[in-house]
């Protein structure tokens, strides 16, 4: 199976279970892969038979920047099913939210999650 990938959308915002997170907010790092057969793409150049990246950005750092919800694994729940929402020809798709700076003691660099989803029929 074919894929795009959008790496490293970086967006402030203000998800988490704790007031703190929720009244200062952080970045979150996004990643996501969107499976999708791009052989007519690939042989036509034409946008039309393929996902627009740059639209499909936007739509995901909308949902990022969206309303609050306290869970990172519920708001790659939210990406997964906006882009199957708006693009019928993507059929799964790998979402990984990070969290940059989660408010737990410790040394470590970050913490994230990553669903896989396919399009349900």
């Amino acid at each position: 199976m074919d894929n795009i990938k959008i790496n490293g959308i970086k967006t402030y915002a203000y998800h988490g279970v704790f007031d703190a997170e929720r009244q200062l907010g952080q970045f979150f790092i996004t990643d996501v892969t969107m499976h999708l057969d791009l052989t007519a793409a690939s042989t036509t150049d034409d946008l039309d038979l393929t996902v627009n990246y740059g639209e499909a950005y936007k739509l995901i750092e909308d949902v990022i920047a969206g309303e609050p919800v306290n869970l990172i694994e519920y708001l790659a729940g939210k990406v997964s099913q906006t882009l199957f929402d708006r693009y019928d020809k993507i059929v799964g798709v790998e979402v990984t939210i990070t969290k940059v700076n989660p408010p737990i003691e410790g040394h470590y660099e970050n913490v994230s999650i990553t669903l896989n989803r396919k399009r349900e029929n």
